[in-house]
């Protein structure tokens, strides 16, 4: 999003409430009037662990699924001008539906799949999981050297190229070029 490259990957939180399994309907907040979406990869932690070696990052994760990470970009701003958090913009209530989840698979069957999001039939964002500024494994073992990382933790990985608004009455699929694994929402 024109941003320099960071070298170490960059965190933030939401809430368990912005989580919507299953995804459905979006509610947009009448505080913001620029909601983008952000398609991303999300990984379900299956054991506790901390300070997890890269090399067995994989043995921490229970399994694989498609998100979207939706934020109130003008929020979003205003926070950045001010240097306060990205809490608010991020955290509304479902701003995190997310699929069914499946296995793991190799490191190599995760490095093909190919995510995509389009909204009303035109695809906004697509870009491969090998793209990734960092891997799946470099990010468990990162982020389980900040805090221990706990069986259901979710980690939403980054998105590609393409984030753009929603507006209501918005139809937005999310999911995988390469594999069935969908998530379909009505924007409201």
């Amino acid at each position: 999003m024109g941003s320099e490259l960071p070298t170490e990957p960059m965190v933030f939180l939401k809430p368990l409430s912005s989580i919507a399994y299953g995804g459905n309907t979006i509610q947009l907040p009448e505080q913001s009037n620029e909601v983008h979406h952000e398609v991303e990869l999300v990984v379900a932690i299956g054991k506790s662990g901390k300070n997890i070696p890269k090399k067995e990052a994989l043995d921490f994760v229970a399994g694989f699924g498609i998100g979207v990470d939706f934020t109130a970009r003008d929020i979003q701003k205003t926070a950045k001008q001010k240097g306060t958090p990205w809490s608010v913009a991020k955290g509304f209530d479902g701003f995190a539906p997310i699929s069914r989840f499946l296995p793991t698979p190799s490191l190599e069957a995760l490095s093909s799949l190919e995510i995509m999001i389009s909204v009303n039939n035109e695809v906004r964002q697509k870009g491969s999981v090998s793209d990734m500024i960092f891997d799946i494994p470099t990010l468990v073992s990162y982020l389980s050297t900040i805090f221990t990382l706990e069986e259901g933790d979710l980690i939403f990985t980054g998105t590609p190229e393409g984030v753009s608004a929603v507006q209501p009455g918005d139809k937005v699929i999310a999911g995988f070029t390469n594999h069935s694994l969908s998530l379909t929402l009505a924007i409201e």
